[in-house]
């Protein structure tokens, strides 16, 4: 037997008890992973609140952790028990001190990678790599946008996008974040709570605007994200954090000068196994190089799962955080 967060009925944090679990032997292409860190991210919230509804019955939440493989089931050739391995993948189930998983959802985490940072890593690292290198491109020399620049998604974007040569313009919510994420590349961060932050997009591209937004915060900036695009820019929805986007009518993305409009998810973009290697090996590269530095910059144990949530929620965190079982 083994202890993990189980959540019976969506709701608020509250809802995440600290339960004994089986959790089973793994069978054809299946793994048995011990859990050394789990990754905390914003979908968990999602997950348990039934913004993103999952099958009925009791589920453990999280899709992002690393550990070593500890058996492994009929069948499986890539990875062999004693592996250090790490995954961002559906199914849920992360939050526990052990799991079983389908093996080719997982990649092995080279030496120089620690067991945090690995878990901290995987579904922000490779969100980042899809955004900027698969769903538009940043080329050096192109000005982009990308909200909340101080998350953990964020500070991995603006080194990255940094590294690639381009000019960063981010969203922050105070001072303190704003330095942040100055400190992780960003060239012009706005305190969006004081400034309309398409005007100073306007103000610092003298006019021109941009080819490309991401936007993970949905109903509170979508509209003046749109406002923020050249002709012919791509607006890049990739989270809600403050709710659904209302419908839109597509006449808007002709009017603002033949604007693109895509929702993306990592898990379409990793859902072949060769994305998902060579998103991860892509990831691993730039940050065993330096270009890219993982900041964890909040721990809790595994059974505190309810304060790592309402820390998440109330945005009091920065950069990246793991749960310890």
């Amino acid at each position: 037997m083994t202890m993990a967060i189980r959540v019976h009925e969506v709701g608020g944090p509250a809802q995440m008890m600290w339960e004994e679990i089986d959790p089973g032997t793994p069978g054809d292409g299946e793994i048995l992973i011990d859990h050394k860190a789990v990754g905390l991210n914003f979908i968990d919230v999602y997950h348990r609140t039934g913004l993103y509804p999952l099958p009925a019955g009791p589920f453990s939440p999280g899709i992002e952790a690393s550990g070593v493989v500890s058996a492994v089931g009929p069948g499986v050739v890539e990875i062999k028990e004693g592996d250090r391995v790490a995954y961002a993948s559906p199914p849920v189930g992360a939050y526990a001190e052990q799991r079983v998983l389908a093996a080719n959802r997982v990649v092995r985490v080279p030496d120089s990678v620690s067991d945090e940072t690995a878990a901290a890593m995987m579904l922000q690292g490779m969100t980042v790599q899809y955004l900027l290198r698969r769903t538009y491109r940043v080329k050096p020399g192109d000005t982009i946008l990308f909200h909340a620049a101080a998350g953990g998604v964020g500070l991995i974007a603006c080194q990255w996008a940094k590294h690639l040569g381009a000019t960063v313009i981010g969203t922050v919510g105070s001072p303190e974040k704003a330095e942040l994420a100055r400190s992780h590349g960003c060239d012009y961060p706005i305190l969006y709570r004081e400034q309309d932050f398409a005007e100073e997009v306007k103000k610092i591209t003298a006019n021109e605007k941009l080819p490309v937004v991401y936007d993970s915060i949905g109903k509170d900036t979508f509209d003046r994200s749109l406002d923020c695009l050249k002709p012919l820019g791509m607006m890049v929805l990739f989270g809600q954090a403050s709710g659904s986007v209302p419908p839109l009518d597509l006449g808007v993305l002709a009017a603002k000068g033949s604007l693109f409009l895509t929702r993306p998810t990592l898990m379409t973009y990793t859902a072949k196994r060769e994305d998902l290697e060579s998103a991860a090996e892509e990831l691993f590269d730039m940050v065993t190089s330096g270009a890219v530095k993982i900041e964890v910059n909040q721990r809790y144990a595994l059974k505190d799962a309810v304060q790592a949530h309402v820390a998440l929620e109330s945005r009091k965190t920065t950069g990246s955080s793991v749960l310890i079982p």
